[in-house]
């Protein structure tokens, strides 16, 4: 009996100190995120006191640019017109009766801190996947850290050009069709300026996101969730969404503008096919050496 109970508590030590290990490894990943966090809010804080700034270049010549008429995208629709006049002269905006005003007392003060913050979150981006590498890439296999070196990179090239994309082609058009937009004409739009910045941000950082799509693809193709065949047979779907997306945008009926809106995101859903199966072989081919050698 009594050398049951001192096996019973020499187990009950050797569980105790694996309980203590796994929470002090817990414990230790925490640390380690922590200050990756920290990192992250350091660098954006500078970003946006950086921000704070050039207050004046990012209202006048970045937020309350696309309401403007001289803006670059209304300037080259109009140049698409002088050259292909059947296009029709709607294509072409030359002004925007917007008339944007600030409803509360502090209004003001608050956009330039919430710009500000924005401002430096994007402009951080590409540094915050930085350290979200710095994170993950400890409990990655050697294999798996050199198909994902390029992941910072990558994806920031796909938030950068998504940012581009929402700012020059889907901001504009869609603010000229919502400013334009009327139940009746006795109805003037009139715009606070949050409704306003909150539009530009919304559909500006969407697009930045959306256009993550390949790097989401790539993750769940690694992890089995998502297949090349599941997403060729769901193609049909994704095109409707994309030409309805594209359809709401654009400011004309002419199906060559909401053609122009919908070819980068038909691209970015055939890049996502393209990287799902590249996966899949890669799976395949490592599934026949491995079985070969047995």
């Amino acid at each position: 009996m009594s050398d049951n109970k001192a096996k019973d508590l020499i187990d009950s030590l050797k569980n105790k100190g694996k309980n203590l290990e796994a929470e002090m490894s817990f414990f230790d990943h925490l640390d380690v995120l922590r200050k990756h966090l920290l990192r992250s809010l350091l660098v954006i804080t500078i970003l946006v006191c950086a921000a704070f700034y050039f207050t004046d270049f990012i209202w006048h010549s970045v937020i309350m640019a696309p309401k403007n008429p001289d803006f670059w995208t209304y300037r080259m629709m109009c140049k698409l017109v002088e050259a292909f006049p059947s296009i029709g002269n709607e294509f072409c905006i030359t002004s925007i009766k917007a008339k944007i005003i600030n409803t509360e007392m502090a209004g003001q003060f608050t956009l330039q801190m919430n710009s500000c913050i924005m401002a430096g979150i994007i402009v951080g981006i590409p540094y915050i996947l930085f350290e979200i590498w710095l994170f993950i890439k400890p409990a990655l296999l050697e294999e798996e850290r050199k198909s994902a070196s390029g992941f910072v990179a990558f994806a920031s090239f796909l938030f950068a050009l998504g940012l581009l994309f929402g700012y020059y082609l889907i901001c504009p058009l869609s603010i000229n069709f919502l400013v334009n937009y009327t139940v009746d004409t006795s109805i003037e739009n009139t715009f606070t300026i949050s409704s306003y910045l909150s539009t530009v941000l919304t559909l500006t950082i969407g697009s930045g996101i959306i256009f993550q799509l390949p790097v989401v693809i790539y993750i769940l193709s690694k992890l089995g969730i998502m297949t090349p065949k599941f997403m060729r047979s769901t193609r049909r779907y994704a095109a409707v969404l994309i030409l309805v997306v594209a359809a709401v945008v654009t400011p004309t009926a002419d199906p060559y503008t909401m053609l122009i809106v919908a070819f980068p995101l038909f691209l970015l859903y055939e890049l996502s096919i393209l990287i799902s199966a590249n996966i899949e072989r890669k799976k395949q081919k490592a599934e026949l050496a491995f079985y070969g050698k047995k």
